[in-house]
Parts: structure tokens; sequence; C-alpha cells
């Protein structure tokens, strides 16, 4: 949004990208072509793997398949953007474009920080409290605690891009990153941009304090009570369940802090580059697989889904 009595002149931005090399640039647009379509096959697969599944028809499931439409959503906030990039000579993005794209990225981000901590509070119920876990997570429950997820992503996004939006952009206009992140582009305002980062870390300290003390607090409790099964067989169980929710936290908050939690390194943008590379394209595509390999219950809806479609086509 443009106010028409500042200084904002900049009608547009040019995204450095990735790399001005040419034929360095269609192997990218290969390879992050190839990570995007795994994305989306993969995720759209699982989506329709637990809806066409009963015996998937569980809180659990319920809550991993909104994982796999956020691994969808917050991927092609930027990815579809970052290929047709790479077949131009010049990355520019317009100014309502790029707002448009730094508002649905923290959208779906949040969002699906919300949505794993959710999760760990799920398997909390599911092995602390087992009898009363089809009580404590109804489906009610389940809906209202992916709309408690999407309304902390969007009231996140709105804050921030509101701020945004209200900045002066009248000097250089190159983003040195391949899209509208918010460092980079507070770092071409000529406004006062202290109370962008003062909300940045009064929301971003929010988000995670609540997100991470729910994942720590459901984990240690989990632990606990699977220290105190007898059986090694029913410890070994019970902590299938958690491993592939695990692995997801583990991928994403190690991409997050490698991004946002170590030391500034103006001096080595291109390791900012892969760890956002690695936290957009790369991550979305590894939450199925992990699902998939790691689940024996998906593992065997999936087989009956291939087995049925083949004795229909035989038939």
């Amino acid at each position: 949004m443009m106010q028409g009595e500042n200084n904002t002149v900049v009608t547009e931005f040019l995204l450095m990208g990735l790399t001005d090399l040419l034929q360095l640039k269609i192997v990218l647009f290969v390879l992050f072509f190839a990570v995007y379509a795994t994305t989306l096959v993969g995720n759209l697969g699982m989506i329709f793997l637990i809806r066409s599944s009963p015996q998937l028809h569980t809180p659990m499931y319920f809550f991993l398949s909104n994982l796999s439409f956020l691994d969808i959503c917050y991927s092609s906030s930027v990815t579809p953007k970052l290929l047709t990039d790479l077949l131009k000579e010049k990355a520019a993005i317009s100014f309502a474009d790029c707002f448009t794209q730094f508002y649905f990225y923290i959208v779906f981000a949040t969002t699906e920080c919300y949505l794993l901590a959710v999760m760990a509070y799920d398997r909390y119920v599911a092995i602390c409290n087992p009898l009363l876990y089809l009580i404590t997570i109804s489906h009610k429950k389940c809906v209202q605690l992916v709309s408690v997820s999407y309304t902390a992503g969007i009231i996140n996004a709105l804050v921030h891009t509101v701020a945004a939006a209200r900045l002066s952009f009248c000097g250089p206009n190159i983003i040195k990153t391949f899209y509208c992140e918010a460092p980079p582009l507070f770092a071409l305002s000529c406004s006062d941009i202290s109370l962008n980062y003062l909300l940045m870390f009064v929301f971003a300290g929010f988000n995670m304090i609540i997100t991470n003390l729910t994942i720590l607090t459901s984990y240690t409790c989990i632990l606990v009570t699977v220290l105190k099964i007898p059986s090694a067989k029913s410890r070994q169980k019970a902590f299938s369940t958690c491993t592939s929710h695990l692995m997801a936290i583990i991928i994403l908050y190690g991409a997050l802090s490698f991004m946002y939690a170590r030391p500034s390194s103006r001096n080595s943008p291109n390791l900012d580059k892969m760890a956002s590379l690695f936290y957009i394209v790369v991550t979305p595509m590894l939450n199925p697989l992990i699902y998939s390999l790691r689940n024996q219950e998906v593992r065997s809806a999936c087989r009956k889904v291939l087995g049925s479609k083949a004795v229909f086509q035989h038939a």
C-alpha cells in the first residue's frame, strides 16, 4: 500500500536472487522444480490418503492433513516466484506483490509452528491420558485447535504487514535475497523501522515461547510417562507414535534457528539464502516422506489404497 502524502516512490523491488550465472540458473530451476513438484504430489497424496482411509480418521491424522496443506501453501507463497525468476534476466516484483508474498509467507509459517505445537499436545494426551483421549481431543476440539493456529498466523501476519506497509521506500530497491523477507525489506526503507523490529521481537518472541513451551512440556511429560512403562516393547510402540512428529519439529526448528537465532551474518549472505531455501523449498517436501516412511499406519493405508486401485483396474 502506498500513501499519497509520503515520500514513497518505489513501485517495484528487484530480487537479488540466487545467482547471475545462466547455466547455474537452469540447473537450479530443474532442481527446485523437481523439489516443488515432489512437495505438491507428496502432500496432496498425504491429504488424499488420509481422507480416503477410514483407519486414518483420527485426530493425529486430521492434524497431519492440515500440516500437509500448510506445507503446500507456504512453499507456494515463494517457490513459484523463485522458479519464474530463475528464467528471467531481471527478477522484479511489484510493491503490491511483494507485500502479498510477505503476508502469506508469515501466515503459513506461523500457523505451521502452532500446528506442530498442537500435534505435540495431541501426542501428550494420547500417551499420558489414553483413556480420555477421544473425549479430550474430540473432532470439535481438533477444529478449534486448528482454527486457533490459523488465527495466530493471520494476526501475526497482519501486524507485520500493516507495520511494513506504512514505511516509505525512496532509495535503493534491491532486496538482497530471493523473496520478500522482513529484514532485507526493512533495510531498504528510508523511514524509522524501530517499531517494525520491536513488533518482530514482541510477536516472534511470544509465538516462539508459546509453541516451544507447549512442545517441550508435552514431550517432557511423554518421556516421563513412557519411561515408567515396564515393557520394552510397549515403550518402543509409544515412542514410535512420536518419532515422525519429532523429526518434523527438529527439521523445521533447526532451519528456523539457523536463519534467525545465530549471530548476524552480513558477511555470509549465501548462508542465509541456503538456510531460507532449505526452510521454504526443501522442508515442505520432507514431511510427507517422513510420515510415510516412518509410520506403519500410513504405509498400511497406502498399500490398501494402491491394492484396491489395482483390483479395480483388473476387474
